[in-house]
């Protein structure tokens, strides 16, 4: 095989690991742009611009804390406390990224920060799952960036565009939740902890943050069950990771 033909293959090669993580993606994305629709329609009825919510959901790219901030988001905002509860919910972030991190660790940094800037709860799932599907394979490298990539990209070019005509078609949808769409939201994520269930035992800070949540949800006015939820599940994972240490 002659020079051209070997770079010609290898092309073929990433751009069809890049199409496998497109085509992986392509069922969560349709259960994503209901609830897409629901925030942009909510942020223009508290009063956001189109352009402000687009470069909310281009720059911050994390579905949940953006839903939280909508919540909270009065004229004028309560700032620190948005921003308190964006840090909050993200900080679920930190345990994504350092479950990624072994996966991680070969790569150039410009490509780990952009893997990690486009990194949300749907890419990681099917990022991580495939890394350690083609592990037990025996595949080398476990990870790829390409499929990586592919999955994430159609993430967030999904999320920011329809949550963008969710904000430009805001003032006729009206209340959006009256479709049900917002239900989407809570499905990718049920179908999402489908797919990484390794039992009871790994799923008790699941467990306790639900509770925790719900409880709060029902008995603390506003918003705060979100970091209420977060926060439990994080201090939770922790003491059950030092017991069985």
């Amino acid at each position: 095989m002659s020079i051209a033909e070997t770079r010609s293959a290898a092309g073929g090669g990433l751009n069809s690991e890049f199409r496998r993580g497109v085509a992986s993606c392509a069922p969560v994305l349709f259960g994503t742009i209901p609830y897409a629709l629901v925030l942009g329609a909510q942020a223009t009825q508290r009063g956001l611009s189109t352009a402000e919510l687009s470069l909310l959901t281009g720059l911050n790219f994390a579905g949940g804390s953006e839903f939280a901030a909508i919540q909270l988001w009065t004229s004028p905002p309560h700032v620190l406390l948005i921003v308190a509860v964006t840090f909050l919910v993200n900080s679920r972030h930190l345990l994504m990224g350092a479950a990624l991190a072994p996966f991680l660790r070969d790569l150039p940094r410009r490509k780990v920060f952009s893997a990690l800037f486009f990194m949300c709860d749907e890419s990681w799932a099917l990022g991580l799952s495939d890394a350690k599907r083609r592990a037990a394979d025996g595949g080398a490298p476990a990870f790829s960036p390409r499929y990586y990539m592919g999955a994430a990209l159609a993430m967030y070019l999904t999320w920011v565009a329809f949550t963008t005509i969710g904000a430009l078609l805001g003032p006729v949808l009206g209340d959006a939740e009256t479709y049900g769409f917002d239900m989407a939201f809570a499905a990718v994520f049920l179908v999402l902890l489908r797919g990484m269930w390794k039992g009871v035992a790994a799923a008790r800070p699941w467990l306790v943050s639900l509770i925790i949540a719900a409880l709060t949800y029902l008995f603390v006015p506003g918003a705060w069950y979100v970091a209420a939820g977060a926060l439990a599940g994080l201090v939770s994972a922790w003491l059950l990771w030092r017991d069985e240490a």
